[in-house]
Order: structure tokens, then sequence, then C-alpha cells
């Protein structure tokens, strides 16, 4: 197995076993007496047999010896760090990673499916793997201190995912990694923006993503897909450094090697800038007024995730949408009926139907062929169940749950997503080995007589999706 794949194993085939506890009530000398003779750097405090805390070296310097605090008389609940950030066993070493850097610690409790403690594991466990790894990559990106580093560190990540496709690699866990990794980059090049030029910038908005960013679903460089909402009491000053900073952020992000979008979805355009207030009224417009534009725009709008700045921002949004679908299923249905417009191009006896002419003959448009279909359906559906958080393998999986989706076909349709996915992420390293653009459509030349069966039961799986999102939203019920 090469190295890097190592990140994509399981937490417990890495976490160390042996674990010393203790109590909040414990003193702390006694505590720290028993980290020395053991030679260990922390301690997990139990409360009831479950964990509940970590006691560390660190904690030790900063909050009691730097503040000259008496050991004597404290205990361990003085000083432990609480609430405690854990990982599942079953979780990846790489979401380990990503925790590990999003909360700025260097070591995570290992639990089980019921909370129980299993383990311990820390940045020092996951450096031992590879000097040359996804971990680094987090860590470069982390001490990245000018725009040419920033640019670098983007190449890397386009290097690393040519290295792992075709290595076996799940593709939920490949576009993770992408998106994880892209997500460290753009934040990082705000901080950077903000400690040269904007130390005076206003902390009340959010820099949001929508579309497959969004959704964290990213396969290489797709092109942007962003906007800006601020709150309403924002004064002239603080608008006008805010304008300021959105242009040069965007500006920046292309010229690391980002795309623009072609249709100007991006945050230095005024109507991709709104306060709150005005973002409300945006989606009432979409949403009660379903016309193809609207549909289309609410549809991308609706993937929104907060990535950096005022998160409840994004959440009062959201809210508001439901409550607003809630009173009127038009947009819904005007969605699902845009969805199943995308009819799977299967032709007589199950053959697929290529491009005839143009630069693309003999090829085939994967993203319209099924993966808009289903990332769409069951975006809608979504929506209706109040479901819209994640991925669209989180959304299947909270459909599933709630009683939408059929475990079976569910089953089915993850499947289908994935070689879809999958089959699109070829195609980009295809012609990015080339030095070609980097496009939707495929050639069947790439595919075996296997996967081009495989892709065949995708499609007929997509047309499955179709009708039942057909009959869910009773689209026999509009009017063209």
């Amino acid at each position: 197995m090469a190295e890097e794949n190592q990140f994509f194993r399981p937490v417990r085939d890495f976490c160390q076993r042996k674990v010393m506890t203790c109590g909040a009530d414990d003193a702390l000398v006694e505590a720290v007496i028993t980290m020395r003779e053991r030679n260990i750097s922390s301690m997990v405090v139990l409360k009831d047999g479950m964990p509940d805390g970590i006691f560390t070296d660190r904690d030790l310097r900063n909050k009691v010896v730097a503040p000259g605090r008496s050991p004597s008389e404290l205990k361990v609940g003085d000083v432990m760090h609480s609430p405690l950030i854990t990982i599942g066993d079953d979780d990846l070493l790489y979401e380990a990673l990503h925790r590990m850097s999003r909360t700025k610690i260097h070591r995570l409790v290992v639990v089980d499916d019921k909370g129980a403690l299993t383990g311990i594991i820390t940045d020092t466990d996951i450096l031992r793997l590879q000097a040359h790894s996804p971990h680094q990559l987090v860590l470069d990106i982390e001490k990245a201190a000018s725009i040419d580093d920033l640019r670098q560190l983007h190449t890397r990540i386009q290097n690393l995912v040519l290295h792992l496709s075709g290595t076996g690699i799940a593709i939920r866990d490949m576009v993770k990694l992408i998106a994880n990794l892209n997500d460290q980059v753009l934040i990082r090049l705000i901080e950077l923006l903000r400690a040269d030029k904007y130390s005076d910038l206003t902390d009340n908005f959010a820099f949001v993503v929508m579309g497959s960013e969004g959704r964290g679903e990213q396969t290489l460089s797709t092109d942007q897909d962003n906007a800006i909402i601020y709150d309403d009491e924002l004064s002239a000053a603080e608008l006008a450094r805010l304008e300021a900073f959105s242009h040069d952020l965007i500006d920046t992000l292309i010229s690391i090697g980002v795309p623009p979008c072609s249709g100007g979805i991006m945050a230095r355009n005024p109507q991709w800038r709104h306060s709150l207030s005005t973002w409300k009224s945006e989606l009432n417009r979409w949403l009660s007024t379903p016309t193809p534009e609207n549909v289309m725009t609410g549809s991308m709008f609706m993937d929104l995730r907060a990535l950096y700045g005022r998160h409840d921002l994004v959440q009062t949004l959201k809210q508001h949408a439901y409550r607003t679908l809630s009173n009127d299923q038009g947009f819904l249905m005007r969605m699902a009926q845009n969805m199943t417009n995308f009819v799977p191009p299967l032709g007589w006896f199950g053959k697929i139907k290529l491009e005839r002419s143009g630069p693309q003959r003999g090829k085939l448009d994967i993203k319209k062929a099924g993966i808009f279909a289903i990332t769409d359906g069951i975006k809608a559906l979504a929506m209706e169940a109040n479901k819209l958080e994640g991925s669209t393998h989180d959304r299947i999986e909270a459909l599933t749950a709630a009683g939408v989706l059929k475990a079976e076909d569910a089953k089915n349709l993850l499947a289908s997503f994935d070689f879809l996915v999958m089959t699109r992420l070829r195609g980009h390293v295809e012609a990015l080995r080339a030095g070609a653009e980097l496009s939707n459509y495929v050639s069947m030349e790439m595919l075996n007589v296997m996967q081009q069966g495989e892709l065949r039961l995708a499609l007929e799986q997509v047309a499955k999706f179709q009708g039942f999102v057909k009959h869910h939203f009773r689209l026999h019920l509009l009017r063209n």
C-alpha cells in the first residue's frame, strides 16, 4: 500500500491504546506525579467512566505555572480542557488530521460508537507516517507566509490528487480530501490578507461557498461559486472596506490558480455581496417566483456553507428558506422538474448515446448524464426535509434515516453517484496530465468493458431515481 493511503485507513489502526486516566476531583499534584513517572504528556479525565476532558503538560504551564497558582491547592478539574474534542475509532486518519488542524490542538481522544474511551492519537503519531503527505500539506498551508507559498501549495494539492487517483481510495474520501485542503488554502489566504492589508476589517460577515464547493464535492480545480453575507448594521466605512477586501480576495484566489466563475458568481461582484436582510429578500424572490433562472440560482445558493466568519448568518438564511418552502412547494416542484429534464443518455438495449458532432464528438458529458440529476434531486428532497447539511452522501444518509428513501434504493443511488463522480475525476486527471482544459466530458476509451457496463447501470439508476422524484413531488400536477 502506498504510504499516502495510510491516511484513508481508520484511526483505530494507529491510535495508542494505553491511556492514563484520572478524575476531575483528583489532586493536580498527584496527576502531575503520574505523568512524570510514566513519561507522558496528557491524561484523559473521566466522569462516570466516560471521557469528559483532558489535562496536558501545556495546561500545567499555561494555567498553573505562568499565572503563579499553587498546584497543591488545585484539582485536575480546575485546569483540564473541556468540552472534549474526540474522534471515532472508525473515522479516517485524515479526518483526525483535519480536526486537529481546524481546532489547533495536538491530540484527539478516540472513542467508540457509544462514546467510550478506546485510545488517543497525537499529531506526532501522524507525522511519523510520512513527511510528504496530506498532513504535511495541511501544516505547510498553516505556515504559508505569502501568496506565492499558497500558489505552490495549490499546485501540490493537484499533484497529490494525481498521485492518489487510481490507488483504490474511495471517491467519497478523495473528494473530501480535496475539499478540506482547498478550504485550508482559502482560509489561510483570508488570514494573510487581513494581516497584511485589512486588520481593520469588520468581523460581522461570513464568506460562503456554494455549489459543489459548498457540498464539499470538488474534483480538482472546479471554478469559484462564493458570496459574502454581512450584518445589517455595518457602517458605510465598514462596507467600503469589505468591498475592497472582496475584490482583493477573489483576484488573489484567481492568481493562485482557482478559476473564476464564468457566470460571475463571486463575492467581488455586488450581486453576490449583500446584508442578511437583502439576502432574505433575494431568497424570497427566487423561492416565490420559480422561473428557470431563479430555480438554477436558488438551487445553487442553497448549498451555501460558511467557510470563514459568522456561521450564524448562514444558519439564519437556511432557516428562513425552510420556513418559506414549508408554505409553498412550487419552487421545489420546479427544481425537481428541472432535474428530470436531464434524461440519462441511454438508447436501445442500454446503448450509451454520445456526442455526435463538434469538438466533443464521441464523448459523454458525465455531469449532465447523471451527476446533476442526483445532486439536485437529493437537494430538493433535503430542502423539503430540512436535511440540507453536508455532502450529497450526507444528505442521502439523512434522508434514509428519516424514511424518505428506502435503504436499498439509497445504497444503489450512492454506488451510482460514486461511480459517476469517480469517472469525472478520472477524466479531469487525464486532462491535467495531457495539459488539456478540464471539462465534464469523458471518453469511453478510458473505460474498459466492465466499467462501461457499470456506467450503463449507473445511468439506469439515475433514471429510476428521476421516476421516484417525479412521483414524490407530484410533477404531473405542474403546468408548463
